[in-house]
C-alpha cells in the first residue's frame, strides 16, 4: 500500500463509528443489528485495507462495506422471519382511500419545497428516522435496502424470499406510508406523531 493511500483503522471507529452506526441503524432499525453490521464493516475493511485505492474518501469506503454487510444482515434476517403479509384480496390496503374513482389523487398534495434542500436538513433526517420507526420494521427495512441502499430488485426478491410482485407491493406501502407521515409531520409541519 502506498503512503498515499494510507488508512489510519486505528482512527475509523472515532472518525466514522458515530455516523456508520446511525447509517446502519436507519437501515436495520434494530441498535444491536446496527452494532454488529458497524462491528462486521470494520472488520472487513481491516481485512481488506490493502486492496484500498485512495480512489474513495475513507468514509465513502467504509460505507460501502457496510452496506454489503447490511444486505448479509437482512438476508440472514429474513430467513429466520416471515415477511409482513400482503392481502392479496386488497394489497394497497388503506392507500386506496387516497385515490378517487378515476385512480388520481383523491386531496391535492401538499407542496414540500426543493427535495435537494431536504436532505440537508437535520429536522428532514429527524422526521424520516421517525416515520421508518413507525413502520412495521420488516417494511421499513425491505424500502431501505431497496431504495436506500440500492440494492437490486432481484437479488431482494431472492434474499427476502418474494414474489417481485410482492416485492412492488410491499414498496408501494412503504412509500405511501413515508409519504403521509413525512406530509403530516414535516411538510405539513405539525409534531411528529407517524
Amino acid at each position: 500500500m502506498s503512503g498515499a493511500h494510507q488508512l489510519e483503522p486505528d482512527l475509523w471507529l472515532e472518525r466514522y463509528g458515530t455516523y456508520l452506526f446511525r447509517y446502519a441503524l436507519s437501515n436495520l432499525r434494530d441498535e444491536r443489528l446496527a452494532e454488529d453490521a458497524v462491528q462486521d464493516c470494520l472488520l472487513a475493511a481491516l481485512q481488506a485495507q490493502g486492496g484500498y485505492t485512495g480512489q474513495a474518501h475513507e468514509r465513502t469506503w467504509l460505507t460501502g462495506i457496510l452496506k454489503h454487510k447490511i444486505v448479509d444482515i437482512v438476508r440472514r434476517d429474513s430467513r429466520e422471519k416471515p415477511l409482513d403479509t400482503v392481502d392479496l384480496e386488497n394489497p394497497y390496503g388503506e392507500f386506496e382511500a387516497g385515490f378517487d374513482e378515476t385512480n388520481h389523487w383523491a386531496a391535492e398534495l401538499i407542496e414540500w419545497g426543493d427535495p435537494a434542500s431536504a436532505f440537508e436538513n437535520k429536522v428532514f433526517w429527524q422526521v424520516l428516522e421517525a416515520c421508518l420507526a413507525a413502520m412495521p420494521r420488516r417494511l421499513a427495512q425491505l424500502f431501505m435496502l431497496r431504495e436506500v441502499v440500492g440494492a437490486d430488485t432481484e437479488k431482494v426478491c431472492q434474499e427476502m424470499e418474494i414474489t417481485p410482485t410482492n416485492l412492488w407491493t410491499m414498496l408501494y406501502r412503504s412509500r405511501m406510508s413515508l409519504r403521509r407521515c413525512l406530509e403530516r409531520n414535516w411538510a405539513g409541519g405539525e409534531e411528529t406523531q407517524c
